[in-house]
C-alpha cells in the first residue's frame, strides 16, 4: 500500500471553484512531510497528510473534515507524539493558524 497518500478524496468530490488548496510543509521531526487542505467558509472541506501513520492520519482527516477551523484549533493544538514537542495533527493546527493569520486582513 502506498504510504505517501493517506486521505485522498476523488477529484469529483473535491470542492470546485470555492477555495484553493493550501499547501503546508511541517517542521522537521514529524512523520508527515506535507499537508494539503481546503478551508471554505470557516470549515475544513478537505485535508490530505502525505507521509506518517496511514491509518491514524486517515482517521484524523475523516474526523476533522467538515469541522470549524476554530474548533479544530482548540481541540488539537499542542498534541504531542511520543517524546516529540509536536505531532502531525499539531502541525496541521500550525497550518490552520497560519491560514487564519493570512486571511484575517
Amino acid at each position: 500500500m502506498d504510504n505517501m497518500l493517506h486521505h485522498t478524496a476523488p477529484m469529483a468530490s473535491m470542492p470546485r471553484g470555492r477555495a484553493k488548496i493550501e499547501h503546508f510543509i511541517p517542521e522537521e521531526g514529524v512523520c508527515t512531510k506535507e499537508i494539503d487542505f481546503i478551508v471554505d467558509n470557516g470549515s475544513i472541506d478537505y485535508v490530505n497528510f502525505s507521509g506518517g501513520c496511514e491509518g491514524n492520519l486517515k482517521a484524523i482527516a475523516a474526523m476533522i473534515e467538515g469541522m470549524n477551523v476554530d474548533f479544530v484549533l482548540d481541540r488539537f493544538s499542542g498534541i504531542t507524539c511520543g517524546s516529540k514537542s509536536t505531532s502531525c495533527v499539531d502541525q496541521f493546527c500550525h497550518a490552520l493558524q497560519a491560514y487564519k493569520d493570512k486571511h484575517r486582513a
